[in-house]
């Protein structure tokens, strides 16, 4: 929930060009409202269709911005993928059930472009998970026949694709817990700053081995895939209960701790389900954190690098693979990965709002 990010791609080639992109921070008002939707606050009927109105025109103005200063005429652009913010995850009720806030219908009308939306929830119907779904955009462009790759996404949670060099072998993937949303959430509550830029605060003290062995006890971290997770339950009142147990630590280590507990919860899930891992790719944002990746590559011991070297920019790939994502669901192609979500089969996802 940091921003709204958009990306103008060209697809066709063998490898996605990045035109132009825009990001644009929510307004600290209706950020604070996501928040509070998100973490579970009521709301009636009426305020919840007005959010998703209310996004639909933030995420239109964003786009038309972007295009706006790049000189490109809304009639060049195909569609737009639009992911939408996510208020709900819980992929382990029954029904499960997934949910993106943005009025597409709002983005068609204010864009004069067809925007596909809602991605995730056709997978679950299927059985699946609704997530990840960017293992597919990553298995399409960064699979190479001589190494085995991971590639490893570091947004607010964090997510491994397996990419084999054996071109029989199905890619595969899945969550494997908090990546920057509790790092961030600590940053927020203890120094007021959105982020701890670079790593500094969690480089500035060690990590405490108790506090680490009672966040690695959560049951998510033992559960076999497939699997994802979210915000909603790795969340700051998860960490509070979590430190609720342990005696006060300064807050420099729990910070630190933090860290840990994605670098080593990322390992585990790689030395557990890909133990034949040659290299792992970076991306999210994450892929700025250089602390971070240092601890990553001492833990994995493995090459770690940003995708950026392997032709596609880390701070933009989720943008990127919803415009893929838009482009199969327009072509009649399936855009999820049974192997990854655990869905029936492969189906197309979204939703399509002519302009």
């Amino acid at each position: 929930m940091d921003a709204v990010d958009a990306a103008l791609v060209e697809l066709g080639g063998a490898t996605p060009r990045l035109i132009t992109t825009a990001s644009s921070p929510w307004p600290p008002a209706l950020r604070e409202r996501l928040q509070d939707l998100a973490a579970g606050a009521p709301t009636d009927a009426t305020g919840f269709a007005l959010l998703d109105a209310e996004i639909g025109e933030s995420l239109a103005a964003v786009i038309n911005t972007m295009l706006n200063a790049a000189a490109i005429d809304p009639t060049q652009v195909t569609a737009i993928g639009c992911h939408g913010q996510t208020v709900a995850h819980t992929p382990d009720t029954r029904p499960r059930t997934t949910l993106q806030l943005g009025d597409a219908n709002v983005v068609a009308e204010r864009t004069g472009i067809t925007t596909v939306n809602d991605f995730r929830r056709r997978d679950m119907a299927a059985g699946g998970q609704g997530a990840p779904l960017v293992p597919a955009f990553h298995a399409a462009f960064l699979r190479d026949k001589s190494e085995d790759r991971i590639v490893l996404n570091l947004g607010g949670i964090a997510n491994i694709t397996i990419l084999p060099a054996d071109a029989r072998q199905p890619a595969s993937g899945f969550d494997t817990g908090p990546a920057n949303c509790l790092m961030d959430a600590w940053s927020r509550q203890q120094l007021g700053k959105d982020y701890d830029e670079d790593g500094a605060w969690a480089a500035s003290a060690q990590a405490d081995p108790g506090l680490l062995k009672t966040l690695l006890d959560d049951a998510f971290f033992g559960q076999e895939p497939p699997k994802s997770t979210g915000t909603q339950h790795f969340s700051a009142g998860w960490l509070d209960a979590k430190l609720a147990k342990m005696k006060e630590l300064p807050p420099a280590c729990v910070q630190a701790t933090l860290m840990a507990l994605t670098c080593q919860s990322v390992a585990d899930a790689i030395h557990r389900h890909a133990p034949d891992t040659e290299r792992v790719l970076v991306c999210g944002g994450g892929a700025r954190n250089g602390v971070l990746l240092q601890r990553l590559t001492d833990v994995l011991e493995l090459p770690v690098a940003s995708t950026a070297g392997f032709g596609i920019d880390h701070d933009w790939m989720e943008a990127m693979a919803f415009a893929w994502l838009a482009q199969r669901t327009l072509a009649g192609e399936p855009g999820n990965l049974p192997a990854v979500t655990g869905a029936a089969g492969p189906r197309i996802l979204g939703a399509i709002h002519p302009a």
